[in-house]
Order: structure tokens, then sequence, then C-alpha cells
């Protein structure tokens, strides 16, 4: 905030010394038969008050108007005649009409009649107290060829008086210059200009209806570079006089004296003068510095102001936290707005039935939560028990903004399904398994749902989907003492000894069995699968499909240039796997990206970064972050607040993390109960992560430093491979890769309220992202497609 005690242009009792104007022009004009539209293009004016100099600069007129405007100099002779030097007993029409007035002109060229009118329209002074011009031309004006140049001699012309109306008709004379070519033409001019009289003002002396405005200099130019329309005058006012008339002009009327810009010039007898620093400056008068009132103390700003000092005058601005008070003066503390949202003077039905939202200042909004009805002011209990949603053997229970299922005495299951009971043919863990499931459609319910195998015995392993513990039991369904495990825990090893854990699918065969399911199991003679040796390795010779078309590969696929062979033809490949040598691993030190937008992204043992520009990919600039020796980096993820990178190793079977700082070195966070983790996914202001496990088909969460592991989902899985976490909502997304039945499903971050969001139309779900902003869930799916999602209506993009 800031105020300016003195006004930024220099007054004398005689008017302006100094002024600027600010202003927009905007057309529509017909330059020869050729149409030209301009709006709100940019005008600024500078005036020199005391020798009556105007300089008019009009910004981005598009050609050919700017060129054919070059003759029309009346557009910047209104500001001559505004600040015009003043003889004895003259007034210039500042002093007649102020900051606020209209001004018409009616422009006609000969010979050929072009006819243009202009309106120019003073607002009075803006805040920084510049007077502020509207300008709009319409109509026809000649042609002027490019490079031609216009030339206006001096000239005169008599101004009319009456009451709130100036008017002026006069014709001029112009020049048009190319080289050698010069030629001559004219127009005729009729101005208007009408202003409101103060009726408050003190009644002036006989004023002279008619008075003449000299303009002794006149300047027009068009820089075809900067696209800048340029205009001067150096203009007199005074009585209406013959050419002839020898009486001397005192030097302050006609501007020939030798003060300083920024001082007045006071006439004395005959052509005698003295000159004096205008307010603001100091100095003789010819020679005139500013006075720098910040400095000296000599100014009004008000305690947690500051004074900034500005030529002929200084502002005060508030301190960061302060505004100005009434008097425009004092610096007050700025008192936040109050959120009736926060301080409970809100409208809004209570906290469990409607959410106050808060739209700044003093006003917000209600809406009632799910499970109630109303205008956020009164909600009442939607009765979803009428809507008959649940299953017709199940009685409903209405509960207030919710509801529940539960299957009636004869049936089972979670009231929205009920299945006849047939309880003889069960065995005692399907039999606690569905009571179980009936109890669960209680509200808050958390009971415990026994793990049954095919043969409908309890699995040597129970955990508890809500809690995450863990324990072994008998084949009674006892829990074994001493079994017990907490959350986040390596689950106890129950029942006999596990078979050797197969080693994870290397990038070889995980690229192989994609295309195999993208080719419906059986590819064409002409379709390329790649060949990967007994430890998964890619084989260093590749062809496609049954064709004699084959290539080399390096170690990690790609093809080797200049290898592709012609049918009969097989070129000879090295092989990409060197026999196994011991030698130092070398240390995988961060190669941290510049300043700028990267694509982080894995391949292989490697972690790279692509620079982006706008959303477009700069390939040719993709350059290594980290180098994992002896990785398969599959799942990655990137903190926003720490800087951090994380991902996923199945090859290693950890979670790790490395600063993007140079020479930073990776830490794994998680490195037991993992088999095959995938996807991964960055809670950053829960300061959480999630991951999914495809051979343990879990999904699992901890805090970025591995900490208070937790459990979430190990049931109804198949194939969990990507995840995604949107945390401003609370919600968490993730793939199924079942190829019986894929899936893409939800929850919310603790592992509440799962669901299935789309299980028909997608194929092999693999990659998937969250963008808060437009809240779209996109997936890319392991054949040639990628898809999305708009979460708040549920549409398939």
């Amino acid at each position: 905030m800031a105020f300016a005690p003195v006004s930024p242009f220099l007054c004398s009792t005689d008017g302006p010394l100094l002024l600027m104007v600010n202003g927009k022009v905007s057309g529509h004009l017909h330059v020869g038969l050729t149409p030209v539209h301009f709006t709100d293009v940019d005008l600024h004016a500078y005036i020199v008050g005391n020798d009556g100099r105007a300089y008019t600069a009009i910004s981005d007129i598009p050609q050919p108007a700017a060129q054919a405007l070059l003759p029309l100099t009346p557009i910047g002779g209104l500001f001559g005649w505004l600040f015009a030097l003043e003889k004895p007993g003259s007034e210039n029409g500042f002093s007649l009409a102020g900051a606020a007035f209209t001004h018409d002109m009616e422009v006609t060229f000969y010979p050929g009649e072009e006819t243009v009118r202009i309106t120019q329209t003073a607002e009075g002074l803006d805040p920084e107290n510049y007077l502020s011009i509207k300008t709009n031309i319409q109509g026809q004006v000649p042609y002027v060829p490019a490079n031609f140049t216009a030339h206006i001699s001096p000239y005169k012309e008599l101004y009319h008086y009456s009451d709130s109306t100036v008017t002026s008709t006069s014709s001029r004379d112009y020049s048009l210059t190319f080289g050698a070519i010069n030629q001559t033409w004219s127009y005729r001019i009729h101005q208007n200009v009408t202003y409101q009289v103060c009726r408050h003002a003190p009644r002036r002396p006989s004023f002279p209806t008619t008075q003449q405005l000299n303009v002794d200099r006149v300047f027009a130019l068009y820089n075809d570079e900067e696209r800048v329309l340029r205009f001067a005058v150096t203009n007199q006012i005074g009585p209406v006089k013959e050419d002839s008339d020898p009486t001397p002009v005192n030097p302050c009327y006609d501007g020939s004296h030798m003060c300083d810009t920024t001082a007045r010039c006071h006439p004395g007898t005959g052509v005698d003068y003295t000159c004096e620093c205008a307010s603001g400056y100091q100095g003789d008068g010819r020679n005139c510095v500013d006075e720098n009132e910040c400095a000296t103390g000599f100014h009004r700003c008000g305690p947690n102001s500051v004074c900034i000092n500005l030529p002929g005058s200084y502002r005060c601005e508030c301190r960061s936290g302060y505004e100005f008070a009434d008097d425009r003066h004092t610096c007050i503390l700025i008192t936040p707005p109050a959120n009736p949202c926060e301080d409970g003077s809100h409208t809004c039905a209570p906290a469990g039935q409607a959410r106050c939202v808060h739209h700044g200042g003093s006003t917000f909004s209600c809406a009632c939560l799910p499970g109630y009805a109303g205008d956020g002011h009164q909600c009442t209990d939607v009765d979803e028990c009428s809507e008959n949603r649940c299953h017709p053997a199940a009685t409903c229970y209405n509960t207030p903004g919710s509801f529940s299922c539960r299957c009636q005495p004869g049936y089972y299951g979670d009231g929205f399904q009920c299945i006849p009971d047939s309880t003889s043919s069960l065995t005692p863990c399907e039999q606690q398994q569905r009571h179980a499931q009936a109890q669960y459609a209680y509200p808050g319910a958390r009971f415990h749902i026994p793990q049954c195998d095919e043969q409908g015995n309890f699995l040597p392993l129970q955990c508890h989907g809500s809690t995450g513990f863990c324990w072994c039991v008998d084949p009674d369904g006892h829990e074994v003492p001493g079994t017990q495990t907490p959350p986040g825990s390596t689950p106890p090893h129950c029942g006999p000894s596990p078979e050797p854990t197969q080693r994870p699918p290397t990038i070889c065969e995980r690229w192989r069995e994609n295309l195999l399911e993208h080719y419906g199991g059986t590819p064409r003679d002409d379709q390329y699968v790649p060949q990967c040796d007994d430890l998964g390795h890619f084989i260093p010779l590749q062809c496609h499909g049954k064709s004699d078309f084959c290539w080399c590969v390096d170690k990690d696929g790609r093809e080797v240039q200049g290898t592709r062979s012609q049918p009969g033809t097989t070129p000879a490949c090295i092989p990409t796997v060197a026999p196994p040598m011991v030698r130092p691993t070398p240390r995988p030190d961060v190669t941290p990206p510049s300043v700028g937008t990267f694509l982080l992204y894995t391949q292989g043992q490697q972690i790279g970064y692509l620079p982006l520009n706008g959303t477009r990919l700069q390939k040719d600039a993709a350059k290594t972050l980290l180098s994992l020796h002896g990785s398969i980096i599959v799942g990655i993820d990137y903190d926003c607040r720490e800087r951090m990178v994380y991902w996923t190793d199945v090859a290693g079977r950890t979670i790790s993390r490395a600063s993007l700082e140079l020479g930073a070195e990776p830490e794994t966070i998680v490195n037991s109960g993992l088999i095959s983790p995938e996807g991964l996914a960055i809670d950053h202001i829960r300061r959480t992560m999630y991951w999914t496990d495809s051979v343990l088909d879990k999904i699992e969460s901890a805090l970025l430093d591995g900490s208070e592991r937790k459990v979430l989902f190990y049931t109804d899985l198949v194939n969990p491979r990507a995840i995604a976490v949107d945390p401003i909502r609370g919600n968490l997304y993730w793939t199924d890769w079942n190829r019986e039945a894929p899936k893409i499903e939800t929850s919310s971050l603790d592992g509440e309220n799962r669901r299935i969001l789309i299980n028909t139309d997608i194929g092999l779900p693999n990659g998937l992202t969250f963008d808060p902003f437009s809240k779209l869930l996109c997936w890319a799916d392991a054949g040639n497609t990628t898809d999305g999602m708009q979460i708040d209506n549920l549409s398939s993009q």
C-alpha cells in the first residue's frame, strides 16, 4: 500500500511544469480500401510545461494504419493545446477544462475527401496522478507508402471559447517525401472541446472569446522496428496578433528562456526573467537537482512505513503486514479476515451432518455430507432402507448418515448378496468364515475372517485384515502360542518349510510375457517375440518371428546398429553376458539433474531423467541419474518435500531411496518380507509409502523411513502391479493384472472402503498414475492403449 503526499508531476502557481499522460487507443480504419482494426494499444505523453513542449508515443498500431496516421499530428496536438505556454491574459486548455473533457475532431483529406473522426476523452487523474486519456479513431485515411516521411510546417490556430465549449476550424498542408519524391497534400480539421464548468470556481475577469495557438515546431515519425508512432509539438497560446506585430516577447512566454525543465520562469520587464526551482528541487533555477525528502526528514510518513524518494516528490509505503488507515498516512496492523468455518460463526448444520467450505473473507457455503439431504444449513438423514438397497433376503438397518444390511436367518452373505445357508456340508473353517462375514456387515465391526484353503481347511497362516497381526493355527483353527507377529513385521513361518522361492523374472522374460499376452498367447509368424536364455538374458541373436530377418542386441535388448541382415545371411553376434568375474561393485553415486522440470524413469538397473519442455520430451537430452549394478528397478516415485527418489528392486527384493544431491548414495529402507516388490507410491503429506508385491499378492504401507510397516490387503489379489496415491483426498488406487478378471481397485489410505473402480473393457492394466489437479486417474494397458477415468463422475476417457 502507498500514497503520494506530493503529486508526481511538478506544479507552480501558473500550472504544471512536468506531466505524464497514459492512455489507450482503439480504431477501425480503412487505409485506402484496406480495413484495419486495433484495440487498446498504449499511448504515453510527456509534457515539459515551462517551454510548451509535448511528446506523444503510440505503440503497436498495425500497418498500414500506423504509416497512414503520420499526418494526423492533431492526435498529439491536443496535449500541445492543453499545456501550451500561456502569454499574459491567456489560458491553456488544462487551466480552462482541467482533467475531464471530451475532444472531438473531424478531419477531411484533399483531394480524395477521405474523412476520419477522432474522439479523445480525458477521464481525470489515475492513482499515480497521471492524466488518463482514451482515444477512438473511426473512418478513412489516404494510404501513405512505406518509407515515406511526413513534414508539417509551423502553423497558427484560432480557438473560440464559450460556456463549457471550445471550437476551432483550420486547414493544414503537409508533404510526403521519399528520396527525390515530394508530394504535397492537405486536410481541413474541425475541433470541438466540451467540459463541465465548476460552478463553485471563482469568477474569472473578462476572458477573451478567441485565443491564438502558435505551434512553432511539429514532428511526426514512425519507427518500423519499434512499431512506435511519435508526435512532438512546441506551443504557445495568447491573444490574436498579426505576424507583423513588432512587440518583443518575453522568453518565459515563447519558451526561449534558459531555465531548467524542473524550474518556473518568472517574466520581468521587457525580455528580463528569473528562474526558480520547483518544489522538491533545489538549485539556482537554471540547474535544479532533486531534493531527497526521505534523507532530509522532510516527509510525512508515519510509524511502520517506508519513505521512497521520487523525482521532485516522495511516496510512503506500509511495511509488510501493515496497511493504511482511513487517513492514508498511518500504517496499522493488517487484521486477517475471520474464517467462519474455523471460528464456528457459520450457519451450517452440525459437523456430523454437513461440511463448511470457506471461500475467502467472511464468505462460506454449506453442503450436506453423504447420507444426508438438505441445503447444508438444514440436513436430514436419508433413509437408505426405503430405497431397497439390501438383498430381498436381508434386513436393512438405517443409521444416521448410513445404513447396514444383514442376511436373515437361513441365509449367509454381506447383506447385499444373501445365499441360502447349507452349513451341514461346510467344514468348521468355512462355517466360521461365513459367520464372520455376516457379522462384518454391522457398522464398526472388525471381526477376523478365517482364511480357508480349497479343501475348506484352515490355512496354517492367519492374518487380521484390519490390524495387520498374523499368527499360526493348528488344523482346528486354534492359535499356536508364541507365533503372533505385530503389523509390519515378517509373518511367522507356519507348516512345512516352503519350497525355494523362484527368482523374479528378468526384463527379457517380462517383455516376452507381456507380448505373448498381447498376441493372445499364440503370435503369428510375422510377430516379434524376444528370445531369452535359461537365465533370462537376451540371446545375442534376435529374429523377427519365423522369418530370416535377424539382428544383434546388447545385454539390455537394444538393437546393435548396422547388424540387421537380409534373408539368407545371419549376423555374427558377440555374447552379451560375459562369464562371471570377481570385481568390485562400482559405487552408485547420484548425478542430479540441473535446474528445470524432468521426468524420472527406470530402465533395467538404471534410473534416468528426461528434461521436459512444456509437454514435449527432449529425448536426446536423457541422462542417467543413478546406476545400480545387478538391480531390476520396477517401481519409482518422488518425494517433493525432501527431494528424494524412491524405488523397488525385484532382483534385490528391497525398497530403497536416494537424495537428489550430488554424490548422494542409495539407502535401503525395506529389505525383508519382500519377494517381488513392484508398484510404489509416495504420500508426501502423511510421509507414507505404499507398495505392491506381485508374488506375495499383498499391498503394504510404511513410513518413509521403513518403520511402522502394515499389511493393508492380502486377499482377493492375483497379480497386483501398479499403485498410485491421492494425498489430498486420501485415496489409494492399484491395478490387479489378473488375466482371468483384470481390474482397478481403490480404498481409503487406511485400507477401509475397498471397492472395484473398473473391471470391464480393460486388458492388462500395468502402469497407473493420478493427476490431483484434474482428478484424472490414468493407466497403461500392457497391450498398446492408455485410458483414463474422471474420479468425480467415474467416466472413462
